[in-house]
């Protein structure tokens, strides 16, 4: 299933997800990337941090960006050139987060568009940032 082509795309057009993060994302999360850090594993040590709960690694929230670049916009094809990340705010265990895109810039010659991106729980940035991806062009 293709996504968008270079052509489809306008300056301010925009996409999101949600997805509400679980224990065993976290786990899973910790296993592909091999960040067993405790505070993302261990109830009681992370108990013992500033945070007083394990929270989701930041790399977790950047993937729901990734996963809105190659679902939704631009979607299938586009593939990521940079992505640049501030983590303003930690997630944890039960939190919906709701990722978005939202078109920038367009750079006809490249076919490189730039996106801002943004992640937030209940309203409230927890992180952000910009992307910029290649997309196929029709006439290619």
């Amino acid at each position: 299933m293709p996504g968008l082509f270079f052509e489809d795309l306008s300056l301010d057009q925009g996409a999101e997800i949600a997805r509400t993060v679980t224990a065993a994302d976290i786990e899973a999360f910790a296993q592909v990337s091999g960040d067993t850090n405790p505070l993302h594993l261990d109830e009681d040590y992370a108990r013992e941090t500033p945070f007083g709960r394990r929270i989701a690694h930041g790399m977790l929230t950047g993937a729901y960006i990734s996963a809105v670049l190659g679902t939704r916009l631009p979607g299938p094809g586009a593939v990521y050139l940079s992505q640049s990340l501030r983590f303003r705010r930690p997630v944890g265990i039960g939190d919906e987060v709701v990722a978005q895109v939202v078109v920038r810039e367009l750079d006809e010659r490249r076919g490189h568009v730039t996106l801002a991106t943004s992640c937030k729980v209940g309203g409230k940035v927890v992180a952000d940032g910009e992307a910029v991806v290649v997309v196929p062009k029709r006439s290619a």
